[in-house]
């Protein structure tokens, strides 16, 4: 990820600092535990890293709108996104097997864990494990805390891509085996998502997601000519980094491609784009 560095809770809050000063409206923050277990539980510690940050970040710059992801694959030691069945101390789960993803028991973390970042005063959830349900789940437990006002950013169309690779190493996040094929969406599949945006719609999100960006074109503009809602679009790390190699390579402009890249993105239907580039678009379009 050239350009891009994990960064401490202080470092975190001057770097945000900074992109409120270029005029970047939001930040979405991905946490790195010190410690990881079977059941993610940092992230539903008040004290986790996330939490932290989003303290020190709207202590730093109030205004800056701070967007938490949540899933659990860069908390868990097996890198998936909610609870395995392996963890589990049931016989009838143990019967399963190993290594299968557990869809309600997952749900009642990303509760916790929804509340916990909510009242650290993050102003947008964006729950991003394509868990079934999480979107109601999250919105009941945000409600019952009294915070209604904290809105939903649902990942409601990801895709289980080949261009995350980079994020996955950055993040500290691969799975330990397997992939996420059971939970994310299948790339041939166009339909599938337009069902899966609508029942996120339908428990409460209050903005839609599609990831990756590039390779969904297509989804994009069915979800926004479907929907009445903001949608946005993850430029993901592949996306990013492939770019950046070429250009250290000499085969092309970065500047004159990621800016045709996220002219593509916005052209099919995106309201808001999510991007490694946003810093450089900022001083480039000055």
């Amino acid at each position: 990820m050239p350009g891009h560095s994990q960064f401490s809770v202080d470092t975190a809050a001057r770097e945000a600092t900074a992109l409120a000063e270029l005029g970047i409206p939001a930040v979405l923050l991905f946490g790195i535990p010190a410690h990881k277990d079977a059941f993610g539980s940092e992230n539903f510690d008040t004290e986790g890293i996330v939490p932290q940050a989003i303290r020190a970040i709207k202590q730093a710059v109030p205004e800056l709108l701070v967007i938490s992801d949540l899933c659990f694959c860069e908390y868990t030691d097996h890198g998936h996104c909610g609870v395995l069945n392996s963890a589990q101390r049931d016989d009838f789960v143990a019967a399963l097997g190993d290594g299968y993803l557990l869809n309600d028991p997952t749900l009642d973390l990303l509760a916790r864990s929804a509340v916990v970042h909510a009242e650290a005063g993050a102003d947008i959830i964006a729950p991003s494990g394509m868990i079934d349900g999480m979107v109601a789940a999250i919105r009941g437990a945000l409600d019952g805390a009294g915070l209604a006002h904290t809105a939903i950013m649902s990942y409601a169309a990801k895709y289980a891509s080949g261009f995350y690779g980079p994020f996955r190493d950055a993040a500290e996040s691969p799975p330990s085996f397997g992939d996420r094929s059971q939970y994310q969406m299948d790339p041939a599949n166009a339909r599938e998502a337009l069902r899966e945006v609508a029942l996120d719609v339908a428990e409460g999100a209050d903005m839609l997601m599609v990831k990756p960006a590039l390779a969904y074109l297509d989804i994009i503009h069915q979800v926004k000519q479907r929907f009445d809602l903001p949608l946005a679009a993850y430029q993901v790390s592949g996306e990013y980094s492939m770019v950046k190699a070429a250009a250290a390579q000499g085969w092309i402009d970065e500047r004159r491609v990621a800016l045709e890249s996220l002219l593509s993105i916005r052209r099919a239907g995106a309201d808001m784009i999510i991007t490694y580039w946003a810093k450089d678009v900022v001083k480039w379009m000055r």
